[in-house]
């Protein structure tokens, strides 16, 4: 059974914490991440852009490597971060580990990070609990509840991680959008792969989505008679 939880990770030694703890804003939201290696990991960023942080110093921060500016959305400034991850801690966000667990938005401030995570099943968030506190990081349980509408989901079930993944980016990127705020090679570029691959991932989702759909209606069976 899908849960959904809600909880609080806390060290000086997580991804980004960095950035509210030494520049102006007291909270920055992560929306994206994408495992490149064992200790480089991506970040899709949106931070206040009233406060009008800068690319310079992002780059200077010393566990980030690249920045990549992705322009403004909602009064945000987006960024692309790609961040070399502690090796005390790079084990803990290591996707393999936990393919069960599906990241909502982030909330990151000095002291840590506020997320809401979905688990395939409570074995699956034990583990990724005891995983992050051999690691050194705190974990405080806000709640924890099954998902009531999974039942109704089953048609998404029955997507790949991948093919999840890319839907839910285009998704919140705006990529279904009329007109469209995001073209198909800039999804590809934050997801790590070709235009090419990412379109097929699209186009097998979407597939799968309208057949799960679709193919239980009363209509279509009146209609194929």
């Amino acid at each position: 059974m899908t849960i959904i939880t809600e909880f609080r990770l806390q060290s000086s030694d997580l991804p980004l914490v960095s950035i509210p703890a030494t520049l102006p804003p007291d909270e920055i939201m992560c929306s994206h991440s994408l495992c490149l290696e064992p200790d480089a990991q991506v970040f899709l960023v949106e931070i206040d852009a009233a406060l009008d942080v800068s690319e310079a110093q992002l780059a200077e921060l010393e566990e980030v490597t690249t920045v990549t500016p992705f322009g403004e959305r909602n009064d945000t400034t987006v960024y692309k971060l790609t961040v070399e991850l502690d090796d005390s801690i790079s084990p803990a966000f290591d996707p393999e580990r936990f393919e069960g667990a599906k990241m909502k938005s982030t909330t990151i401030t000095a002291d840590g990070w506020h997320e809401t995570k979905f688990f395939k099943d409570y074995e699956t968030f034990h583990e990724f609990h005891t995983t992050f506190e051999n690691s050194g990081v705190s974990l405080e349980l806000i709640s924890i509840t099954p998902d009531e509408t999974e039942s109704d989901n089953t048609a998404e079930d029955l997507l790949t991680d991948r093919q999840r993944e890319a839907l839910n980016l285009a998704i919140s990127r705006g990529y279904y959008e009329s007109p469209r705020q995001v073209m198909a090679d800039e999804l590809a570029e934050e997801l790590g792969i070709s235009q090419p691959a990412l379109s097929g991932l699209l186009r097998r989702g979407e597939r799968q989505l309208l057949t799960s759909s679709l193919s239980g209606r009363e209509y279509l069976n009146t209609l194929s008679r």
